[in-house]
């Protein structure tokens, strides 16, 4: 309320104007502060403790605290059963590392630890790679530009026709580079799958891609020992971080047992008796 009363502004067009406003750490690329467009999202935020700040005219509501776990989980997830959930979101992490650390381990691979690939696919890569006239590393960055450029122009230009840009551009621009011998078909391969992982957590896409940029540079220079040391870098950082009293990695650390049950395995709903106890809360009880 405080942060909110200090805003003095000519106007607030839309809730993410308030997102600069409310953020604890400014000079993080991290999400900070959740933000929905569904009304059995916002209300379960709120019975689980959080506070939710709605602007007159915008379809977003912004909820604060926020931890990473929540952009793992997905409304659907409580209307289904929870067995099959628990697969799905483990499916999602395997989805979200994959996206930020396969184009880092592929060059890395290539250019220091060659010997740990087995002959045959050792015998493949070679062979795709022949006569290509960039380096690994450069040319994953080339492939990583060409797609993210694409990107780009898919989200400034008309729904469908966006649509079919990023589509037939990405087949078209990728088969003519391979044909042309500029850029390998598995370095185009890894950039497609990572680009799909994206989307497994669609709220996340912006951080996963710098991360990807950020790990395929430590792989290029450093190999698998500077994914190693960035890696440890990066969740030291998050586990430091803490917003409006809630650690950003809650439940996993700090370890909270009992938060468990709604986290990367989901018990079933009737089994949640308690409201999160790493979001700060009056009343612990759900169901007696």
């Amino acid at each position: 309320e405080k942060r909110i009363a200090k805003i003095d502004i000519d106007g607030i067009v839309d809730s993410h104007y308030l997102i600069s406003f409310l953020e604890e750490n400014k000079s993080s690329m991290f999400k900070q502060i959740g933000k929905t467009e569904k009304p059995d999202i916002a209300v379960a935020k709120m019975l689980e403790g959080r506070v939710a700040i709605i602007v007159d005219g915008s379809p977003i509501v912004l909820t604060l605290p926020f931890v990473i776990l929540e952009d793992l989980q997905n409304s659907d997830d409580y209307y289904q059963r929870h067995n099959k959930i628990s697969i799905v979101r483990v499916l999602r992490i395997i989805s979200t590392l994959l996206s930020i650390l396969l184009p880092g381990i592929y060059v890395a691979i290539q250019l220091y630890h060659y010997r740990v690939i087995p002959l045959k696919f050792l015998v493949s890569i070679i062979n795709s790679t022949q006569g290509i006239p960039f380096t690994p590393f450069l040319e994953m960055l080339f492939v990583i530009l060409l797609f993210e450029i694409l990107f780009e122009a898919s989200l400034r230009m008309p729904k469908y026709l966006g649509i079919a840009v990023s589509i037939v551009g990405a087949l078209v621009l990728g088969d003519t580079a391979v044909k042309a011998g500029l850029i390998s078909s598995p370095a185009v391969m890894i950039i497609a799958v990572t680009g799909i992982s994206f989307y497994t957590l669609p709220e996340e896409t912006s951080q996963l891609s710098i991360l990807r940029m950020v790990f395929t540079l430590l792989g290029g220079t450093l190999g698998l020992l500077g994914l190693v040391v960035g890696g440890l870098m990066l969740v030291n950082y998050l586990v430091d971080f803490n917003g409006y009293g809630s650690p950003y990695l809650a439940p996993y650390a700090p370890y909270i047992k009992q938060d468990l049950k709604d986290a990367l395995m989901k018990k079933e709903s009737g089994n949640i008796k308690t409201r999160p106890k790493s979001i700060p809360n009056k009343n612990r009880i759900r169901k007696k």
